[in-house]
């Protein structure tokens, strides 16, 4: 193994547990101390993983600074778009959907054609978006409650009542991160409120970016294997094979 393999190999092992001390990588890939400490700096520099004592901690293991919803924007424009542009082809007329708050959701919205349709969301920028759509067969709900300024979004026992009373064919949300078989988020109350409509849709997919695979956020919505698929830009095969174990994957 040379040292390019071997360093894809520890950023597997890193992301995959997290942290990683310096005596497992000696032992997994048989080499000394000193080499290990070289590879920890050079993946250091790269941005990979941070270096802690006796050890290793992944830079995309666990994310907890949540972004507002206006920064949000300016991150994967494109890739977004091709979720958005995918997801799509799934609505079909006389479809009652529920969609969650996020960026990808928004850029989703605004690329609806569709003109037969209700749609139901807890999101202001959603809703301003499809409120704009000019249609008497397309019907726009916006669910109230306690608002949440930094994802512009409504959580909290008004919101929850509502969905409870409300059954969708399909759901399209975002999240924070999928580690694993967990997606996740950063905020308790919005999990919470994004499960309640999970469980009330006959069908559920989840759009995700390729920077949110392998991270890890403050709380679990779901499961991968509680949804129908996910939507994602990803084209990295072992990263598909991975997925796919638990949930079928639209690229």
């Amino acid at each position: 193994m040379n040292k390019f393999q071997r360093h894809q190999e520890i950023t597997k092992l890193v992301n995959k547990k997290g942290t990683v001390r310096i005596s497992e990588i000696m032992e997994t890939f048989g080499v000394t101390d000193m080499t290990v400490r070289r590879d920890l700096i050079e993946l250091e520099e790269q941005g990979v993983l941070k270096k802690i004592h006796g050890g290793a901690r992944s830079n995309s293991a666990f994310q907890y600074n949540e972004v507002s919803h206006r920064e949000k924007h300016t991150q994967n424009p494109e890739e977004k778009l091709k979720i958005a542009k995918i997801a799509t082809k799934i609505i079909e007329e006389r479809d009652t959907i529920f969609l969650g708050p996020s960026t990808t959701v928004e850029i989703f919205a605004e690329e609806i054609q569709n003109t037969n349709l209700t749609v139901v969301t807890n999101c202001l920028p959603v809703f301003n978006i499809l409120s704009k759509k000019k249609s008497e067969t397309f019907k726009v709900f916006l669910l109230g409650g306690e608002m949440r300024q930094i994802s512009e979004s409504f959580v909290g026992e008004i919101t929850n009542n509502s969905i409870e009373k409300m059954h969708f064919s399909k759901m399209f949300f975002s999240a924070n991160g999928i580690f694993e078989n967990d997606v996740m988020a950063s905020s308790m109350e919005e999990a919470y409120t994004q499960k309640l409509a999970i469980s009330n849709s006959v069908e559920q997919y989840l759009l995700l970016d390729n920077t949110k695979i392998g991270k890890k956020d403050f709380t679990t919505i779901c499961h991968l294997s509680d949804l129908t698929a996910i939507v994602t830009d990803s084209e990295d095969t072992d990263t598909i094979n991975q997925i796919s174990k638990y949930i079928e994957v639209i690229s």
